[in-house]
C-alpha cells in the first residue's frame, strides 16, 4: 500500500492540474446562484492574484513526479501522501462544482483546506524544496481561497452584509494562518501565500471600501510578524 500511495498522489495531481482545461473558466461565483446576487464582492482579491496558481501546479507537478520516481520509496515521504491524495484528488471537482453549486463548492475547498494544511504538518524537512515549499503555497493560497469562498456565501445568502462578511472571512483566515504559522513557522512559504491575497483584498478595496481594506491591513500585518517571527527564530536556531 505504502508503494501505491505515490502513484495515486501522481494520479491526484494530474486530475487537479487537468480540471482548469475540462471545466468552464472561472472568473467567481454566478451572482444569480445566490438569494442575494453577490456582484463584485469586497471579499474578493484583485483579478491578478489568481496567478499564483500556475506557480502551484507546476510545483505540485514537480513534487508529483519526484515522489514516483526518486522519492518512491523514501520513508521520510509517506505521511504526506495520504492528506495530499484527499486534497487534489476531490479539489480536481472544484471547478466543476463552483460553476453551478457554490455553497457544495465552499464546503469542499475547506475539505481540500484542511487535507492540505495536514499534508503541510507531516512533510519532513529533508527535500524542503521539492516537498514542504509547494504543499506550503498550495495550503496557504487555499487559505485565503476557501475563506473568500465563506465570504461570498455568507453575503450571498443574506447573513451579513459584503463588508461584514469579508471582514469576517479575513478574521477566519488571519485565525488559520496565524495557528499554522506557529505550528509550521520552518515554512514560510504558507504565509506568503496568504499575504499575497491579503494584499490582493486590499488593492480591490481601495479606495472604495475602507474598512474591509482596513480589517485586512490589520490581518496582513499580523501575519507578517507572524512570520518574521519564524524566520528569527529559525535564524536564531541555526547560529547555535
Amino acid at each position: 500500500m505504502r508503494q501505491s500511495l505515490p502513484i495515486l498522489t501522481l494520479l491526484a495531481t494530474v486530475a487537479f492540474l487537468a480540471s482548469p482545461f475540462l471545466a468552464d473558466p472561472f472568473t467567481g461565483f454566478d451572482p444569480d446562484r445566490f438569494p442575494v446576487p453577490q456582484i463584485d464582492p469586497p471579499v474578493q482579491p484583485a483579478g491578478y492574484a489568481f496567478s499564483i496558481w500556475g506557480l502551484i501546479y507546476a510545483w505540485l507537478a514537480v513534487l508529483a513526479l519526484v515522489g514516483v520516481t526518486t522519492r518512491r520509496s523514501d520513508a521520510a515521504w509517506q505521511p504526506m501522501h495520504l492528506p495530499l491524495i484527499l486534497s487534489l484528488g476531490p479539489g480536481a471537482l472544484w471547478l466543476w462544482v463552483a460553476g453551478f453549486a457554490p455553497l457544495a463548492a465552499t464546503v469542499l475547498i475547506f475539505w481540500m483546506l484542511g487535507c492540505a494544511i495536514w499534508a503541510l504538518l507531516r512533510s519532513p524537512a529533508q527535500d524542503r524544496w521539492l516537498l514542504r515549499v509547494p504543499v506550503a503555497l498550495y495550503a496557504g493560497w487555499l487559505t485565503a481561497a476557501a475563506h473568500v469562498s465563506l465570504g461570498v456565501a455568507l453575503g450571498g445568502y443574506g447573513l451579513a452584509s459584503g463588508e461584514v462578511a469579508a471582514v469576517i472571512a479575513v478574521a477566519g483566515a488571519t485565525l488559520v494562518a496565524l495557528v499554522v504559522g506557529w505550528l509550521r513557522a520552518d515554512a514560510p512559504e504558507y504565509s506568503f501565500a496568504v499575504i499575497w491575497a491579503f494584499v490582493a483584498v486590499i488593492v480591490a478595496n481601495m479606495p472604495g471600501a475602507l474598512p474591509v481594506a482596513g480589517a485586512t491591513l490589520v490581518a496582513l500585518a499580523l501575519v507578517v510578524a507572524m512570520t518574521a517571527r519564524g524566520l528569527w527564530a529559525g535564524q536564531q536556531a541555526r547560529r547555535l
